[in-house]
């Protein structure tokens, strides 16, 4: 049944990326799904937003009464720790802890070799903005020695006289008992109530207290970017979106409404990489490839993550910039290398592309307005691999700027080199950046790329990925519909999600079964009366529940998921298989029956199950084979050939072709390389393999 003329139906998806911002907005009532771009403004994010929804609701014919939410990937968090100086943070630690940003950890950065070599990063917080207070906690929570409110007086009104605005609360085992952490937050609201604070108790709950300090503090810094992005985007939207749900995209892989992402946004550092992972996952299942490697290159960067079994992989133990970060979040690999990324020359003479990006301002060389340097789109402009326009035409690209760069860079490489030369070798590059971080996500992990297909998705992705693909022999390479879109799409196709953790290490000759049971029930009850003040329905509300095990004698532990149920000697049974599993599978070796385990962290994800958005089929094949959009000369192996250039928007389900071939649409373009064979799969996803997958009978 239709819904009611005015009854909301509109659901809309926003991914904010570095050069533009994608909109997908699906029909509740009709399924329909529309998809734009706007250009990206890095200077008020909240803007480009905006645009982009007003733009989305234009072509669909809608007004704002029309929409029932708005779900939103965000990189204000990420880029606060990655683009300025951290300053004006102060931490509060028990009383000789005052160098646990300065003791860290001991082991050396992978790459380094050996401690000679590695220079350790400036704290996230100077010395003498660390205070001391008095008071002790012991590892069970219990109290050793009261909170000295006094010396928490003192420092609060010193953070207030040194304009310090933001404050993490890191005291000495307080994920046992937050008693302690909360009274001092009680302090400074009396003393000093203008100051951002963030509380370890209520960010990570569990032991190692380096972690979790600097977890609070990243969380204390991001804590203001975040509300002043927020309620940019509150205002900008206008009376008519203003109150309707506004959800965020989290790190782990689940939305959560914009109030729980202000109590801990560091959630939302990897926010857009997220959702674009989770969308992968859905239409790889769709595909008919449940292991696949997500590729999703924009303008920016690229962002890799690998998907085993139909599943993302998730971590806790991640890092933002030089930051540790201990919160679950989608296992995310990001590399310098998108449209906008820069060539360059060395000062050994070596040509380099990326890191440094054009972004969206200025942009890439041949964009109206863009800068003075070469970029990767540029390159692709002059071979001949992406269209003289953009995004359906709205943005002009001017080819002879891009060559103009091209030949100022070939000159002062040595030897003489052609502009097709130089832009060909700046894709090689590129593509083996790509490749080789695929490289250190699979085989360095044990795995084997040959058996995965790569998901290419991004603005720049697709047009590069079938060359990848060739590269490590994968099975294929799959181009979902509006691959420019598919992180603002897989917004909308997740689930709502909390997570809650809690650390009480226990010996396996020790596990004190009502114990477990009563902590498990503590967070369910937590996780779902979190989802429930957001609005969902208790009939929607599911759990899992997993805990964090190692060997006796390890320092260091492996996530599993735990039996649902009753906690009897089953359900311990079980835990402990499935973590000699999971040591086995992580590692290669394991001590069932050997050595005792222990129990470390016991941790429960609250999901608030939604109507997730579907692929819907495509009409099968006419009897007559769609027509070729044009043909052009595009570069291939040292030359220039005639290509044909298709319309993916008329490719029925069924179809196949031959590469050379470039297919174009909205937002992105998919580029055939000779030996190469395209098929259009029955919902439009476009299936590429190489010659050498289609002689071995690779589906």
């Amino acid at each position: 049944m239709s819904p009611a003329p005015h009854e909301p139906r509109l659901r809309i998806g926003i991914d904010t990326g570095g050069t533009f911002t994608d909109i997908v907005s699906v029909d509740g009532g009709s399924g329909a799904m529309r998809v734009t771009k706007v250009a990206s403004t890095p200077a008020n994010p909240a803007i480009g937003l905006v645009r982009g929804v007003r733009a989305i609701l234009d072509a669909a014919g809608a007004s704002p009464d029309d929409v029932a939410g708005l779900a939103h990937g965000t990189t204000v968090a990420t880029n606060a720790l990655l683009q300025g100086p951290i300053s004006g943070l102060g931490l509060i630690v028990t009383a000789g802890f005052r160098h646990l940003l300065e003791i860290a950890r001991q082991s050396v950065p992978v790459g380094y070799g050996n401690s000679y070599f590695w220079v350790k990063p400036e704290r996230i917080v100077p010395l003498h903005f660390v205070r001391e207070v008095g008071g002790r906690l012991n590892f069970r929570g219990e109290e050793i020695r009261p909170l000295d409110e006094a010396s928490v007086h003192a420092a609060a009104q010193f953070f207030r006289r040194e304009g310090v605005r933001a404050v993490g609360i890191c005291l000495i085992h307080s994920y046992a008992n937050p008693a302690h952490e909360r009274r001092v937050a009680d302090i400074f609201a009396q003393d000093y109530p203008d100051c951002t604070l963030s509380l370890s108790c209520a960010v990570l709950p569990e032991y190692r207290e380096y972690e979790r300090a600097v977890t609070t503090l990243v969380d204390a810094f991001v804590k203001p970017h975040m509300e002043r992005y927020l309620n940019r985007v509150h205002d900008e939207l206008g009376l008519g979106l203003q109150h309707k749900p506004f959800l965020v995209m989290q790190s782990s892989g689940g939305v959560a409404s914009a109030d729980q992402v202000l109590c801990k946004p560091i959630t939302t550092a990897l926010s857009g990489p997220a959702a674009g992972a989770l969308a992968s996952a859905v239409v790889a299942e769709v595909a008919g490839f449940p292991d696949v490697v997500a590729l999703d290159a924009g303008g920016t960067s690229t962002d890799l993550c690998l998907i085993e079994g139909g599943k993302p992989h998730v971590t806790n133990g991640g890092a933002v910039g030089a930051y540790p970060v201990r919160i679950p979040m989608i296992d995310i690999k990001t590399i310098g290398t998108g449209g906008g990324s820069i060539a360059w020359i060395s000062r050994e003479g070596h040509l380099k592309v990326g890191p440094r990006s054009a972004g969206a301002e200025p942009g890439p060389m041949c964009y109206p307005n863009g800068g003075a340097e070469p970029t990767i789109t540029d390159a692709n402009l002059v071979l001949g691999r992406i269209p003289p326009a953009l995004i359906g035409g709205g943005v002009a690209l001017d080819a002879a700027r891009s060559r103009e760069g091209l030949a100022r860079l070939a000159k002062r490489l040595p030897g003489a080199m052609s502009v097709e030369q130089l832009a060909h070798g700046i894709i090689e590059i590129a593509n083996w950046n790509q490749a080789n971080a695929i490289r250190q996500m699979t085989i360095q992990r044990g795995i084997d790329p040959r058996g995965f297909a790569l998901l290419a998705f991004g603005g720049a992705g697709p047009a590069q990925s079938p060359a990848v693909m060739d590269l490590l022999g994968m099975a294929a390479c799959i181009v979902p519909r509006d691959p420019g879109n598919l992180s603002a799409f897989g917004l909308l196709a997740v689930d709502w999600r909390t997570d809650r953790i809690v650390t009480k290490v226990m010996h396996e000759d020790a596990i004190d079964l009502p114990a477990v049971a009563s902590l498990y029930a503590g967070l369910e009850k937590d996780a779902v009366d979190s989802l429930v003040r957001d609005g969902i329905d208790l009939a929607r509300i599911r759990v899992a529940r997993e805990a964090d095990m190692r060997y006796a004698g390890q320092s260091m532990e492996v996530r599993v998921a735990a039996p649902a149920g009753a906690v009897d000697a089953a359900f311990l049974a079980a835990l402990i298989d499935a973590f000699h599993a999971a040591h086995l599978r992580t590692f290669g070796y394991n001590y069932a029956g050997e050595q005792k385990i222990e129990l470390v962290n016991f941790c429960v994800s609250g999901f608030g199950l939604i109507e997730r958005p579907e692929i819907p089929k495509l009409a099968g094949r006419g009897t007559s084979t769609p027509a070729r959009k044009s043909v052009r000369p595009v570069y291939f192996d040292g030359a220039f050939h005639d290509t044909p250039v298709y319309d993916r928007a008329v490719l029925p389900a069924g179809f196949r072709l031959e590469g050379p071939a470039v297919v174009e649409e909205f937002g992105s373009t998919t580029v055939v390389f000779p030996a190469q064979q395209l098929d259009v799969d029955p919902r439009g996803i476009l299936i590429v393999r190489s010659a050498q997958a289609k002689s071995e009978g690779v589906r």
